[in-house]
Order: C-alpha cells, then sequence, then structure tokens
C-alpha cells in the first residue's frame, strides 16, 4: 500500500471513529429516548411524566403580579442562606417539544421559614428561553411550623405555557427529614403525588447548591435540542466551570458541516461567535476570553450544525 493510499485509509478509520465515538455517546445519552421508542412516540425523556399538582396547592402566602428575574437572581447577593441554583426545561405532554416563553413563577420561604408578605423578596418569575429553558439562583428556603409539624423546604411554582392553564405545585429536596410526615410531600400517587418533585440537589465548584426541575406541561412547543442529533457532533468538556476571564469548549464534528459555535446569555441574546466555517470530522479547541465588562451570571455554549442546534451546556462567568 503506498502513503498515498494508506494516509486516506488512516483518516477514513479516524474520520469513522469519531462518528461511531458519537454515536455511541448518543446512545448513551439518548438511552431515555430510544428505550421508550416502542412505548412512546418522540418521547425527549424517559421518564416523560406530568407534572403533578400539589396537595397545598397555591398555598396561602402568594402576591401577586410578581418581577421578573433580573440576571437569573431570584435572591440578592445579601440573602442570608446557602446559594442555590435551580434550573430546568418546560416540555409538553409527551416531551416531544420544549416550550418557549412559559412563565415560570417562583416564591418561597427564607432561611428562616419566613415569607415576605409585604414586598416581592424571594418572588419572581422567569420566561423559558428558546430551547424552553429556565434557570434562577435563589437560597434554600427554611421550614416553618405547620401545625404541630414542619414543612420540608420547598418552592412554589406557577407555570403559564402561551395560550394554555396554568399549572400550579410546589419543588421539594431528598433527603429533607420531614418528608415523610408531611401531607403534601409524603403522597406517592394519584393527580397530587409528589415522587418526582422531589429532586436530588449536588454542589458545584462554586461552592453553590444546584438541582433540576423538568415540567411536562400541557401546551405546545417547538422541537428541541435532542440527543439523537449527537452523532453529528457535540460537546465534549467545557472547563474550568464556573469561570472567570477565560473559557476552553472542547467539541467534536462527524461529519463535514457548517459548524457554528455560540455564546447566548440567559436571555437568548447571541453574546459570542466562536467558530463559524465548514469543518471536516474531527475534535476540535476553541477559547472564549469574554469581554471584562461581560456581566457575570449564567451563558449557553451552543453547537450548531448546519444550522440544527445540536447540543448545549450551561456555563457561570464569576467575578474576579
Amino acid at each position: 500500500m503506498n502513503n498515498s493510499k494508506a494516509r486516506k485509509r488512516r483518516q477514513f478509520l479516524k474520520n469513522t471513529s469519531l462518528a461511531t465515538l458519537g454515536l455511541g455517546l448518543a446512545s448513551q445519552l439518548s438511552g431515555r429516548t430510544r428505550s421508550n421508542a416502542k412505548n412512546s412516540k418522540d418521547k425527549g425523556l424517559a421518564n416523560c411524566k406530568e407534572t403533578t399538582l400539589d396537595y397545598y396547592g397555591e398555598g396561602p402566602f402568594y402576591t401577586e403580579n410578581p418581577p421578573s428575574i433580573e440576571n437569573g437572581q431570584l435572591a440578592g447577593a445579601e440573602e442570608a442562606g446557602d446559594r442555590m441554583i435551580i434550573s430546568g426545561r418546560v416540555f409538553n405532554l409527551d416531551c416531544s417539544q420544549v416550550i418557549p416563553n412559559a412563565i415560570v413563577d417562583v416564591w418561597h420561604a427564607d432561611h428562616e421559614g419566613d415569607y415576605d408578605n409585604e414586598g416581592f423578596r424571594l418572588r419572581g418569575q422567569v420566561l423559558t428561553n428558546e430551547q424552553g429553558f429556565y434557570l434562577f439562583e435563589t437560597i434554600k428556603p427554611g421550614k416553618y411550623k405547620n401545625g404541630s409539624r414542619f414543612r420540608p423546604a420547598h418552592i412554589h411554582y406557577k407555570i403559564t405555557p402561551p395560550d394554555f392553564p396554568t399549572l400550579i405545585t410546589q419543588l421539594y429536596f431528598d433527603g429533607d427529614s420531614d418528608l415523610a410526615s408531611d401531607p403534601a410531600s409524603s403522597i406517592t400517587d394519584g393527580e397530587y403525588d409528589a415522587s418526582s418533585r422531589i429532586i436530588p440537589l449536588s454542589t458545584n465548584t462554586d461552592g453553590k447548591l444546584e438541582g433540576t426541575f423538568d415540567i411536562m406541561i400541557t401546551g405546545e412547543g417547538v422541537t428541541g435540542v435532542n440527543d439523537l442529533h449527537l452523532n453529528k457532533g457535540m460537546l465534549y468538556t467545557i472547563a474550568p466551570n464556573p469561570f472567570t476571564n477565560h473559557l476552553s469548549i472542547k467539541y467534536g464534528v462527524f461529519k463535514r458541516a457548517r459548524v457554528s459555535l455560540l455564546v447566548y446569555s440567559l436571555s437568548g441574546h447571541l453574546v459570542a461567535t466562536l467558530e463559524e466555517r465548514i469543518l471536516t470530522p474531527e475534535k476540535y479547541e476553541a477559547f472564549w476570553e469574554p469581554s471584562a465588562d461581560l456581566p457575570a451570571g449564567h451563558y449557553f455554549i451552543a453547537l450548531k450544525i448546519n444550522d440544527l442546534q445540536v447540543h448545549y451546556q450551561k456555563v457561570i462567568r464569576v467575578q474576579a
């Protein structure tokens, strides 16, 4: 075999390996999609289950016309308590679509278990972005007495998709010692089943608690980023995250295509274009050094292949 043919064969094998790797990773990440294909047409999540009502409903402490959450900050920097980031996506009932512009209205007690019933502290609402994604940073709510028992820590939610009814519910946290004795969080079946609304929390590298709460609700949306698209390309690692002045993005392209690597703000505005050109199957690395005046906060790195957004990840910029 001459050198030219050998090089072509090596390149073919490398490209084939990249595509196979992409398919393998896509299969792992989208087991939630493929494993249920026979039972649920076009599902986007394995545990696609309608978000239930909470037994206590809205509760007595709701205040009408809450303000918009600015820069993802429900709790001000001076608010006492353990910082916590809650994020998720709003899907239609079969999880085949994400719902942009859904109103996610949230409120909760402070770290001592008290509600602000005169103002709007720890109360606000945010719209889901084009990928149906919402996010807010707050503090972990404190507990308060309900009769002779303490209510577990919880966050109240009112979710309103465009032109569809509002869902009112509550979110709880795994490991809370009062979950089992609470009349609402202890319900495990029926319309008030709280089991899918009890989420785990982990501590990120910035020392903040993080949790994910996806919402499945009656509504109409758009076809979102689907893990099955990862056979075209994917983001491998983004580091450091959180970051201050510099970010490294490693990604793969599995088929020759026009590739864009973009940075969006939480509200969906384009912040930076890191890559925009035709690329061949290969692993790549891009760097982002945002300007000093770019605010700290949450951003999205999006990978587009031939104008199809195939993968995105959240990053956090912190102050130096």
